[in-house]
Protein backbone atom coordinates (compact mmCIF):
# COMPACT_ATOMS: atom_id res chain seq x y z
CA UNK A 1 0.00 0.00 0.00
CA UNK A 2 0.94 3.57 -0.95
CA UNK A 3 1.04 5.94 1.74
CA UNK A 4 0.96 9.79 0.49
CA UNK A 5 0.00 12.73 2.15
CA UNK A 6 -3.63 15.09 0.68
CA UNK A 7 -0.96 17.57 -0.78
CA UNK A 8 1.08 14.15 -2.48
CA UNK A 9 -1.65 13.15 -3.76
CA UNK A 10 -2.96 16.26 -5.32
CA UNK A 11 0.21 16.86 -6.85
CA UNK A 12 0.94 13.71 -8.50
CA UNK A 13 -3.04 12.65 -8.82
CA UNK A 14 -2.06 10.88 -12.33
CA UNK A 15 1.10 8.96 -11.33
CA UNK A 16 -1.18 7.97 -8.56
CA UNK A 17 -3.94 6.91 -10.46
CA UNK A 18 -1.63 5.00 -12.77
CA UNK A 19 -0.56 2.96 -10.15
CA UNK A 20 -4.29 2.48 -8.47
CA UNK A 21 -4.70 1.25 -12.46
CA UNK A 22 -1.86 -1.47 -11.69
CA UNK A 23 -3.61 -3.21 -8.81
CA UNK A 24 -1.66 -0.57 -6.41
CA UNK A 25 -3.98 0.26 -3.23
CA UNK A 26 -2.98 4.53 -2.30
CA UNK A 27 -3.49 5.91 1.55
CA UNK A 28 -3.70 9.11 1.54
CA UNK A 29 -3.27 10.70 5.23
CA UNK A 30 -4.30 14.34 6.52
CA UNK A 31 -0.45 14.73 8.07
CA UNK A 32 -1.08 11.01 10.40
CA UNK A 33 -4.66 10.61 9.99
CA UNK A 34 -5.67 8.83 6.93
CA UNK A 35 -8.61 10.23 5.08
CA UNK A 36 -9.01 8.08 2.14
CA UNK A 37 -8.42 4.71 0.69
CA UNK A 38 -8.14 5.09 -3.54
CA UNK A 39 -8.43 1.77 -4.32
CA UNK A 40 -9.25 -0.38 -8.24
CA UNK A 41 -12.53 -0.20 -9.50
CA UNK A 42 -13.68 -3.84 -8.84
CA UNK A 43 -12.16 -4.14 -5.09
CA UNK A 44 -13.24 -2.97 -2.61
CA UNK A 45 -11.44 -0.80 0.03
CA UNK A 46 -11.39 -3.62 2.52
CA UNK A 47 -10.17 -5.93 -0.07
CA UNK A 48 -12.89 -8.11 0.20
CA UNK A 49 -13.23 -8.41 -3.25
CA UNK A 50 -16.91 -7.76 -3.52
CA UNK A 51 -18.63 -4.23 -5.02
CA UNK A 52 -22.17 -5.38 -6.26
CA UNK A 53 -25.12 -3.90 -4.99
CA UNK A 54 -25.97 -6.92 -2.18
CA UNK A 55 -22.50 -6.26 -0.58
CA UNK A 56 -23.24 -2.95 -0.33
CA UNK A 57 -26.17 -3.88 1.45
CA UNK A 58 -24.96 -6.26 3.54
CA UNK A 59 -22.62 -3.34 4.59
CA UNK A 60 -24.86 -1.17 5.42
CA UNK A 61 -27.09 -3.59 7.17
CA UNK A 62 -24.24 -4.04 9.35
CA UNK A 63 -23.78 -0.81 10.20
CA UNK A 64 -27.19 0.13 10.99
CA UNK A 65 -27.29 -2.81 13.63
CA UNK A 66 -23.78 -1.64 15.38
CA UNK A 67 -25.94 1.81 15.55
CA UNK A 68 -23.35 3.41 13.20
CA UNK A 69 -25.90 4.28 10.35
CA UNK A 70 -29.84 5.34 10.32
CA UNK A 71 -31.58 5.27 7.68
CA UNK A 72 -34.59 8.49 6.78
CA UNK A 73 -37.66 6.83 6.43
CA UNK A 74 -39.54 6.98 3.03
CA UNK A 75 -39.95 11.13 3.66
CA UNK A 76 -39.38 12.94 0.63
CA UNK A 77 -35.73 15.00 1.31
CA UNK A 78 -37.92 17.85 -0.46
CA UNK A 79 -40.02 18.32 3.28
CA UNK A 80 -37.05 19.69 4.87
CA UNK A 81 -37.04 23.03 2.29
CA UNK A 82 -40.30 23.79 4.03
CA UNK A 83 -43.21 25.37 2.47
CA UNK A 84 -42.67 28.43 -0.65
CA UNK A 85 -42.26 31.82 0.01
CA UNK A 86 -44.36 34.49 -1.18
CA UNK A 87 -44.13 35.80 -4.77
CA UNK A 88 -43.29 39.30 -3.45
CA UNK A 89 -40.94 38.04 -0.99
CA UNK A 90 -37.40 39.64 -1.39
CA UNK A 91 -34.24 37.74 -0.42
CA UNK A 92 -34.06 40.27 3.07
CA UNK A 93 -37.68 38.86 3.75
CA UNK A 94 -36.52 35.65 3.01
CA UNK A 95 -33.15 35.31 5.16
CA UNK A 96 -35.32 37.06 7.85
CA UNK A 97 -38.38 34.78 7.80
CA UNK A 98 -35.76 31.57 7.92
CA UNK A 99 -34.19 32.85 11.28
CA UNK A 100 -37.50 34.13 12.79
CA UNK A 101 -38.63 30.53 12.36
CA UNK A 102 -35.31 29.10 13.38
CA UNK A 103 -35.49 31.34 16.69
CA UNK A 104 -38.94 30.05 16.86
CA UNK A 105 -37.73 26.37 16.46
CA UNK A 106 -34.76 26.53 19.15
CA UNK A 107 -32.15 26.41 16.51
CA UNK A 108 -30.26 29.24 17.04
Amino acid sequence: MIRVTVSEAKNGLSAYLRRVRAGETVLVLDRTTPVARIVPVGRSADNTGGTNEADDDARIARLERAGILLRRGAESPLTVLGPPLRADAGILDALLEEREEEYREGNR
